[in-house]
């Protein structure tokens, strides 16, 4: 018998068989090894207050349902195997699953999550409780409040985000998941580790230290800049690049992680470097050439840090498996375009 929050009502549909996945050769050698979960460390019972009140969980769940962005990859990390997870239609393979994600389940020897939908959809809710979790877990997500009350009605525990969709910080969602999974001090070692490999990445490259970076992507036409605030761009700054002034005085007023960039204002762009991510070569190509892009000193100089490919874009959103995965790449490309600003 699984522990349950006071809540837990008996009554849940059956648990949904999920597909077996066969024991991989190895997983990346970038990937966080996977290790095997400890005992409880927290404090139990455990009160956790979000944006929609408060949930207490007796005892460490041992059935973790993921939401949102950067959940599952704490809960693997911290050497918990979901019941189940979103999918992953952005970056994700054949299995619909980001490449760090697919390692450590397959390093785990465990059975496959159920897949719920990706989450820019709606939470499917029976997907939920087919997996028969004893907790939800979605601290960084677009949980809503109606999502949030048909879980929680159905005997589950939900930790929701603590006081905006999609606003917690990535390093919060490692530790909210260890006090959850009752390793608390296992994850604020693991996001210690985490800011020491990209401290030591922004170290081995000097020229990164104070070069103005500005993150830009492009879609049918609009151009979009990120902010400070996003953590994609703290990333950059913790590997010592820094945002200019040219970046957040063109943010909008109602701006938070990004705003767009008119074409007569593109020019305004002035930094040393230029971060973009694109799906394709050839998408890359456009952006370089694009006489729009251009106006862009850096662009027109050529100091550009293009990733290509669905899989590398969602590598640069910051989590628990995606920073060790993908960090050489990104320090890589940085370092070219760097060389050329010089």
């Amino acid at each position: 018998m699984t522990h349950r929050a006071t809540t837990r009502i008996a009554a849940v549909l059956t648990a949904a068989v999920a597909a077996s996945i066969a024991l991989a050769g190895c997983s990346s050698s970038d990937a966080v090894e996977t290790p095997t979960a400890e005992s409880s460390t927290g404090s139990f019972p455990l009160t956790v207050q979000h944006m929609y009140g408060e949930t207490t969980l007796d005892a460490v769940p041992e059935r973790v349902a993921t939401w949102g962005f950067g959940t599952t990859d704490a809960v693997l990390a911290l050497g918990v195997v979901p019941v189940a997870m979103p999918s992953a239609e952005y970056g994700g393979g054949n299995d619909l699953m980001y490449p760090w994600i697919s390692d450590a389940i397959d390093t785990s020897g465990e059975t496959a999550p159920i897949l719920l939908d990706n989450v820019t959809n709606a939470l499917t809710v029976e997907k939920v409780l087919a997996a028969d979790p004893d907790v939800l877990l979605a601290p960084h997500s677009g949980l809503t409040q109606a999502e949030y009350d048909a879980v929680t009605d159905a005997g589950i525990p939900v930790i929701a985000p603590p006081e905006e969709l999609w606003s917690t910080p990535w390093r919060d969602v490692i530790t909210t998941t260890g006090d959850v999974l009752g390793v608390a001090d296992r994850a604020r070692d693991l996001v210690a580790d985490l800011d020491r490999q990209v401290q030591e990445a922004g170290d081995r490259h000097p020229e990164f230290d104070g070069r103005s970076i500005a993150y830009v992507s492009e879609a049918a036409d609009v151009y979009y800049l990120l902010l400070p605030s996003d953590p994609r761009v703290e990333l950059l700054e913790n590997l010592g690049f820094v945002s200019p002034a040219s970046v957040t005085d063109l943010a909008t007023d109602n701006a938070t992680y990004s705003t767009t960039v008119s074409a007569e204002n593109i020019s305004k762009i002035d930094a040393d470097v230029v971060f973009t991510q694109v799906d394709t070569d050839d998408a890359l190509q456009q952006f370089v050439d694009s006489p729009v892009s251009r106006q862009i000193p850096a662009v027109s100089a050529g100091a550009v840090a293009g990733f290509v490919g669905q899989e590398a874009g969602a590598a640069v959103g910051p989590t628990a498996l995606s920073i060790p995965y993908f960090l050489p790449t990104l320090v890589d490309g940085l370092a070219e375009a760097t060389a050329v600003a010089k």
